[in-house]
């Protein structure tokens, strides 16, 4: 049950027209790294130099669990890819570092009952309000319990066309996802999001960073589940060194991808496989352009 009341529409655009809103005095979302107020939630936004004639597409990032909007900018690399792509991305902040992506998940913005799905949906609106976002090109992505609160944007939203989780997991049921296409990259000795299931270590390779002990599905399952209910067809996968990649096609040119890096922990990867440019060769392919 979404227990936090939302904004009301009039709200959104006066905070989207005065200057804590989108900080351009026409409202426009200006170049560069900005950061945004909306309402009593924050979120930062990134928009290259220039950006191609027309509408563009937006790309959402979800920081994990005790991260922020800020530090997913500067530890993923997606501003950079903005610049070489030409699209607009959005880092939301999550309450008290968390996200409220299912039952027990996670932290104070499940405990409290956060409407998260709401929160970042209103995000698209004040972004696409300020800048030239395409509604058919929207897509999210997260690191861990970012991941997760993507997963439960594909079952609670219909805003996104593509979702991407790293180092995550399905939270709670989603008897009836969206259709939108899913490419997920795991870590094959993830520790604190196991690939095979079961309870998590909130130890993280010694750092002592997960605030919550997960205790999810196996990842192939959630990958499997994901394709019965989008009637996928059968996956085929390759095999280059540690990565493979599992690939079903899906109605409507949609895709379920699965890859996965063996020995590869609880990491957004950037070495074995570049995780960024990953996920944006998938969300730009999956939409038309």
């Amino acid at each position: 049950m979404r227990l936090m009341s939302r904004l009301p529409r009039f709200l959104l655009v006066l905070l989207l027209l005065s200057p804590a809103g989108c900080t351009g005095p026409d409202g426009t979302i200006p170049p560069g790294s900005t950061a945004h107020d909306l309402g009593e939630r924050t979120f930062r936004t990134y928009r290259p130099a220039s950006l191609p004639a027309g509408r563009v597409p937006l790309v959402v990032v979800l920081h994990g669990g005790a991260g922020t909007g800020a530090q997913a900018e500067r530890a993923y690399g997606w501003n950079a890819t903005a610049d070489r792509g030409g699209f607009v991305v959005a880092y939301p902040d999550g309450v008290r570092r968390s996200w409220n992506a299912g039952p027990g998940c996670c932290g104070p913005a499940a405990r409290d009952g956060v409407d998260d799905v709401r929160f970042i949906e209103d995000v698209v609106a004040a972004v696409s309000r300020g800048a030239p976002v395409d509604p058919a090109r929207v897509s999210v992505t997260g690191m861990s319990n970012g991941a997760m609160m993507a997963y439960r944007l594909a079952c609670d939203s219909t805003v996104f066309t593509a979702i991407a989780p790293v180092a995550g997991t399905l939270i709670g049921d989603c008897p009836h996802p969206a259709p939108v296409s899913v490419l997920h990259v795991h870590g094959t000795a993830d520790e604190s999001v196991p690939w095979a299931g079961g309870p998590g270590s909130r130890n993280n390779g010694g750092t002592g960073r997960i605030p919550i002990r997960i205790d999810g599905p196996p990842i192939t399952g959630v990958i499997a589940s994901w394709r019965t209910a989008a009637s996928c067809s059968s996956a085929t996968e390759t095999v280059d060194g540690p990565v493979t990649r599992s690939v079903a096609n899906c109605p409507d040119g949609r895709l379920v991808e699965l890859i996965s890096i063996a020995g590869a922990g609880h990491e957004w990867p950037a070495t074995t496989l570049d995780a960024t440019a990953a996920i944006w060769r998938f969300v730009s392919s999956r939409q038309p352009v």
